[in-house]
């Protein structure tokens, strides 16, 4: 069966019961940028709910706003995301191991820095990682029948199968589509959750570490007074991949 023929009727035969957790990795800036402008940890948190509640409003019921922030703002580019039109409701993307989600977010810090013909790297910046659990009806990628169009799935430059994917796959009630990852070197699993209603459970686990690009190589770190940790991805596997879009 090809993409073309995936309707909301096939989808919904597809169907399963789907528990897990998925980490997402974001830019920890906000804080650094809030810190800046108070003198006390307690003047920070009084900005930052000020801040958050001058956004738009969140769907109910109320989650935090590191589960929100996708399903507030549209795309950010006109292409949309893998499994997000320019029309279409928010998507959260994350990944079922840290190092997938690393390689995710490096490989768009990467295109950022190609995009930059002026900047030779993009220094240490802080980075948050964190869990949230998910439950949720879900349509698996990964296997048959659906695998079998694993080529459109992950393409890692046209998502227009994706998103056609994504919208029947909403139709018939989908609230997670399971994927594998295109920009893990290991195609690491990924999930692209589709409606709020899915999280299980406020973040957790979450985690400060450090990002660094070169146009050769990305670097995480994550330093604690009893280990360091990292992960590195070289650039040279996603030569030549991928649209200017967020996924």
């Amino acid at each position: 069966m090809s993409s073309t023929t995936w309707t909301q009727a096939a989808l919904a035969s597809e169907l399963r019961p789907w528990q897990g957790a998925l980490w997402r990795a974001v830019e920890a800036q906000h804080r650094v940028a809030t810190a800046r402008l108070v003198d006390t940890l307690q003047e920070q948190a009084l900005l930052e709910d000020l801040l958050e509640s001058s956004k738009p409003a969140a769907a109910r019921p109320p989650k935090h706003y590191l589960l929100m922030t996708p399903f507030r703002y549209p795309p950010p580019h006109p292409g949309g995301s893998r499994f997000r039109g320019a029309s279409d409701a928010g998507v959260f993307y994350g990944a079922e191991q840290r190092r997938t989600a690393c390689a995710e977010l490096g490989y768009w810090r990467w295109r950022f820095l190609l995009d930059s013909p002026k900047l030779a790297r993009l220094e240490p910046l802080p980075q948050t990682l964190f869990e949230v659990r998910i439950d949720g009806a879900a349509i698996d990628l990964t296997v048959p029948p659906l695998s079998r169009d694993a080529a459109d799935w992950r393409n890692p430059a046209d998502y227009r199968a994706c998103q056609r994917l994504s919208r029947n796959a909403r139709a018939a009630g989908a609230g997670v589509i399971r994927y594998a990852s295109v920009r893990d070197p290991d195609a690491g699993l990924c999930g692209a959750v589709l409606a709020p209603a899915c999280f299980a459970g406020e973040p957790a686990n979450e985690q400060s570490w450090f990002l660094a690009v070169t146009r050769e190589r990305v670097r995480w770190r994550r330093d604690s007074a009893l280990f360091a940790e990292g992960f590195e991805f070289e650039c040279a596997h996603w030569a030549g991949a991928g649209p200017a879009a967020i996924s």
